[in-house]
């Protein structure tokens, strides 16, 4: 199973993406959770602390690995494409709780379609992960939608956009799926995040077809006492944990259909 999780700037899908790999390594899967945001947070959100986090650089700031791989330098405008890349995670990969965390950075430099060392081997790691059958993949993708456009997260099994109730973050949604259908996957799937009241709840279900929303998380305090500490929310917060916990169950039905 791979999901990418994707969404605007703020919206909590790190927090969305951190729980749910751990509710997945509670129960005993295999958990990788990729950070592919350049303001790399989901360490902090899965639980690891600041300390062990400043020693992890990611993939993309590693030039000699990458010079490596790609048989790149300065002087040579042509780099393998197909660069070795299957023992990135067991070398790169650091665990907390039973998530294999591998930060992979992004690609900074260049518009939409780039083609450059860097951003074969992010998206070759990305579409080249060993699954085994009781494996689990979940992406924290950066924020908006250069991704899609570079073709990044081709090979997912399904899109989560994490959005609020809003009309930008329902727009976020739409050009998602649009743009996923491109890299084809079908599966775009949307979890409200920050519910207020009866009055969202009834905004979301108005702009998001039913068959795509798989639920909501509820604006809670015990989040942001979390976040502001450094800490996982799936430590802090039972009720939101408990949330995540039905969208999950509804995410491995619809996958298993």
């Amino acid at each position: 199973m791979k999901i990418a999780v994707t969404g605007k700037g703020g919206v909590g899908k790190t927090t969305f993406a951190a729980t749910l790999a751990r509710l997945y390594a509670e129960e005993g899967k295999s958990v990788l959770a990729a950070d592919v945001d350049p303001d790399a947070n989901l360490g902090l959100a899965l639980g690891f602390s600041e300390e062990e986090l400043d020693a992890i650089v990611p993939i993309t700031k590693m030039r000699k690995l990458i010079q490596e791989r790609t048989e790149a330098d300065e002087t040579n405008r042509f780099f393998r494409m197909n660069p070795k890349v299957d023992d990135i995670p067991d070398l790169y990969a650091k665990s907390h709780c039973g998530v294999k965390l591998l930060t992979l950075g992004t690609v900074e430099t260049g518009g939409s379609g780039c083609v450059c060392p860097e951003h074969v081997m992010l998206k070759r790691i990305i579409n080249h992960l060993v699954l085994r059958s009781n494996d689990v993949v979940i992406l924290d993708m950066e924020a908006g939608l250069e991704h899609l456009g570079r073709g990044t997260t081709e090979g997912m099994d399904q899109f989560i956009v994490v959005i609020e109730p809003g009309a930008r973050s329902v727009q976020t949604y739409r050009n998602v799926k649009r743009l996923a259908e491109d890299l084809g996957v079908s599966q775009v799937r949307v979890v409200a995040n920050k519910i207020r009241d009866e009055k969202d709840e009834e905004f979301i279900k108005s702009k998001i077809p039913a068959c795509d929303l798989l639920g909501f998380i509820h604006y809670n305090s015990e989040v942001i006492d979390a976040d502001r500490q450094g800490k996982s929310p799936f430590d802090f917060s039972p009720s939101a944990k408990d949330e995540i916990q039905k969208i999950k169950e509804k995410i491995d039905a619809q996958l298993n259909c």
